[in-house]
């Protein structure tokens, strides 16, 4: 990695295949970051285990969420993209800064209080302490920024307390990574709660648009989307149905929201599902088809996973080599 370049971690859960919220909101977002940073990327199956799940699907759906990264344009030999299960310095660190995070800090986690409420049946320790994994995936790597939504803000700020805490005690061991926002990007909302975030554990699945869906269903999935009674086609806040497909179809068309709301002028709403639904699958079109040829390509991905989590390690280790030494673990 160069040594004049920031760096910058991000990750995605293998719990699902991404949504067009993902895709717009993150996936997208970190293809335009790689010539200007040193980016890693990685596939956080180890935060994918914190509720119950079908292990032959989680390797599955590990293994495309890794293709789709390299298939929507991020490209290996520039970023690292890798397992996070296969750099056992994630979870030897985590231990470590286990020790050096309190209970209270961790009670305080709203994500925690929201799995807790939706898995009453499997309120674990990792779900507990997830967000101490966290804080070593992007400590382990002297992380400069960390792309951020809202909903990871309160995890990141974890991150710098731990971070500084440690520090404090032992020397400057770790980066206080700073958050990324980067340019403001639409939030892409359900289709069928449109004020509720696209979300891929959404249990109806009219509510999301995966980026693998076929094109039928994803024009039946923007037919089937809630709008509202008057038929006026207006960028505002109480018409969030009607907002969540501007927005979608002024991202995946290069359109700014002006614009948009100019083109369909006049229209209803009948022709705006319509477009809305064929810029969707015109946009996906290229990631959809570059996902095929890769997952065809078995050696290939092979590969991409073996190097890139070499290289991972090698950067890993030499962070929690010092954390030890630090710590006063033997050598």
């Amino acid at each position: 990695m160069a040594d004049d370049k920031k760096v910058i971690f991000s990750g995605m859960q293998a719990t699902g295949i991404i949504t067009l919220g993902n895709y717009i909101g993150a996936l997208k977002n970190w293809v335009s970051l790689h010539e200007a940073y040193d980016c890693l990327f990685s596939v956080v199956d180890l935060h994918s285990i914190t509720i119950r799940h079908d292990p032959a699907q989680l390797r599955k759906r590990s293994r495309d969420l890794l293709t789709l990264y390299i298939a929507a344009g991020l490209d290996p030999e520039k970023n690292i993209i890798y397992y996070q299960s296969h750099v056992p310095a994630h979870a030897e660190l985590a231990w470590i800064l286990n020790c050096y995070t309190y209970m209270g800090e961790l009670n305080r986690m709203t994500q925690y209080k929201e799995k807790s409420e939706k898995n009453e049946d499997n309120i674990n320790a990792g779900l507990f302490t997830y967000p101490v994994l966290m804080a070593a995936d992007i400590l382990l790597y002297q992380t400069d920024v960390v792309p951020v939504g809202n909903d990871q803000r309160q995890h990141l700020e974890l991150a710098r307390d731990i971070a500084t805490r440690f520090n404090n005690i032992y020397g400057e061991v770790f980066k206080i990574p700073e958050p990324y926002f980067g340019e403001v990007g639409a939030r892409i909302m359900s289709l069928q709660e449109p004020t509720k975030k696209m979300s891929k554990s959404d249990e109806n699945v009219n509510g999301f648009i995966s980026v693998l869906d076929e094109p039928d269903v994803i024009m039946k999935k923007v037919k089937r989307a809630v709008t509202d009674s008057d038929r006026e086609i207006r960028y505002s806040e109480d018409k969030p149905g009607v907002k969540n497909l501007i927005d979608i179809y002024s991202v995946m068309t290069g359109t700014d929201i002006e614009n948009v709301v100019n083109h369909f002028e006049g229209k209803g709403y009948g022709d705006l599902k319509k477009e809305v639904g064929e810029s969707i699958v015109e946009g996906l079109r290229p990631l959809q088809t570059r996902f095929k040829a890769l997952s065809a390509d078995k050696a290939y991905i092979d590969e991409v996973i073996k190097s890139n989590g070499d290289r991972a390690s090698y950067l890993a280790h030499k962070t929690l080599r010092k954390v030890k030494k630090k710590v006063g673990l033997p050598q």
